[in-house]
């Protein structure tokens, strides 16, 4: 069982307008028993969500229960009085604003959003939005209209004040919202969880195919997880999962930030969590992170301005790496041949950030990447650098990036001090999934980066170790879950 609906009355919602269970709120509160051993997914449509209401107690058993609920009680409470939601309100209003002109230029004094979901398309930005803050199934949005449009009020809307109209939009938006992708009609495992896969479906480079995700839900089945892909769209939905799994390159100052701290807020175990998302992002606190912790790096020197780069070259010789401390991907990584190339280079990328990091070049013709999760390693693969190109991805060609090719190896088949001096990198991070990039050269190996955000694709990182790698990433998720109890 997925979805159950629970309404005031018996008569509140047809049994035929949803093909989801729909039972009272009385009977879902006296009768704990009804879903033991399940775990729906609650949708509490009582008339009445005021504290120590029945719709209240619903909702807060329902998490006692271990069941997933909207709205939360957290969310009753903050609708409950203007004050509770003003710190809303600007974000709130800037973006309805900005649905002015699709609107039709001036705005009706009330709104209804179900779901996320507006009247018509010219308000997706804001329906969303709201969503995002509060979400409930259904809400009413007063507005005082004007040269800047305010909120006056924001507030439930109960089925039995729906006009026929609004009835038959919210019941259109409900199929939506619990509609769902990637779902196997012959099922086999009862799901157990279900959790969210986010993903960009015009990734250029994506840490994992969506074949790659298919081929892990197919696994994860078997151990009772459903896999569901979701966009950066669906961030008011992140609720109703039970852990999230990001799939697209991640970055602080984008959606896939959000999505990670908004996991993490609702307890939900996350790959990538935002603080593993913080340290590795930037290379320069990376770099001081390995050198606190005794894990071998390349040689650096910290560059602040322009006075620092005869200095830099003095100590690392030519050529050296000059990157930006936010990167991924080999992009804001170059190489300089001399000094009038570093100084053209560092003028160019100093404009938009106040440090970058200068590293001996060490030439090697792959890059170890070993796979880390939860301390321990999980798979081993070589990149092999880009044709003709000294990184493993050639951004500088034409049209679409070239990368080179790779060699899989087993953990077993992996030189020890590689796979050792990897999870000592990780380790100094976090707990999660990471891909830690090294070098092995005659002087030693020495760590060049961390990544949060790993490829991991059928085919190439799991053909070490199989699938191995597949059940021990949604082992992973399920031992948090059930030590959290769930």
């Amino acid at each position: 069982m997925s979805w159950v609906i629970l309404t005031g009355r018996p008569g509140d919602l047809d049994q035929v307008a949803t093909p989801h269970k729909i039972i009272t709120s009385r009977d879902y509160l006296t009768h704990p028993a009804l879903f033991r051993g399940q775990r729906p997914k609650i949708i509490n449509l009582s008339n009445n969500y005021g504290y120590q209401s029945r719709g209240y107690y619903a909702s807060l058993l329902a998490s006692s229960r271990g069941h997933k609920v909207i709205p939360t009680v957290e969310t009753m409470i903050d609708l409950s009085g203007r004050k509770l939601y003003e710190n809303a309100l600007p974000e709130l209003e800037q973006a309805l604003n900005r649905c002015r002109k699709d609107v039709g230029g001036s705005f009706p004094s009330t709104v209804t959003v179900f779901f996320g979901i507006g009247p018509s398309r010219a308000w997706d930005r804001f329906a969303r939005l709201l969503f995002d803050w509060f979400r409930a199934p259904a809400l009413e949005v007063s507005i005082a209209d004007g040269e800047w449009a305010t909120i006056r009020k924001i507030g439930f809307l109960p089925l039995n004040r729906m006009k026929p109209d609004e009835k038959a939009r919210f019941l259109a938006s409900l199929d939506t919202y619990t509609s769902r992708q990637w779902r196997d009609s012959r099922a086999r495992t009862p799901a157990r969880y279900t959790f969210a896969t986010l993903i960009d479906p015009h990734e250029e480079l994506p840490p994992s195919t969506v074949g790659s995700l298919k081929h892990w839900s197919r696994i994860a089945e078997k151990m009772g997880v459903e896999v569901e892909p979701i966009t950066k769209k669906d961030l008011a939905k992140l609720a109703n999962y039970d852990a999230l799994f990001i799939r697209e390159t991640t970055s602080i100052s984008n959606h896939t930030y959000r999505f990670a701290r908004r996991a993490q807020q609702e307890g939900m175990p996350v790959i990538d969590d935002p603080l593993s998302m913080i340290r590795c992002t930037n290379k320069v606190y990376l770099n001081e992170l390995m050198l606190h912790n005794g894990v071998p790096v390349p040689p650096t020197v910290m560059i602040t301005g322009p006075q620092d780069l005869e200095a830099a070259a003095d100590s690392l010789g030519f050529p050296l790496v000059l990157k930006i401390p936010d990167s991924a991907f080999s992009r804001g990584v170059k190489k300089a041949a001399n000094l009038a190339e570093l100084q053209a280079l560092a003028a160019k990328w100093l404009e938009d950030s106040d440090l970058l990091i200068a590293q001996k070049y060490l030439p090697t013709e792959f890059d170890w990447r070993i796979g880390v999760l939860g301390g321990e390693p999980l798979f081993s693969v070589q990149y092999l650098m880009a044709k003709k190109h000294w990184q493993i991805v050639n951004h500088e060609r034409r049209g679409k990036p070239q990368e080179g090719g790779f060699r899989v190896f087993s953990l077993a088949e992996t030189p020890p001090e590689v796979i050792d001096i990897a999870v000592r990198a990780a380790r100094c991070i976090g707990d999660g999934l990471y891909g830690v990039d090294l070098k092995e050269t005659p002087e030693g190996v020495h760590v060049i980066e961390v990544n949060d955000n790993p490829n991991l694709d059928h085919g190439c990182e799991d053909a070490g170790e199989k699938d191995e790698v597949w059940v021990r990433l949604t082992r992973w998720f399920i031992d948090r879950l059930e030590r959290q109890g769930r």
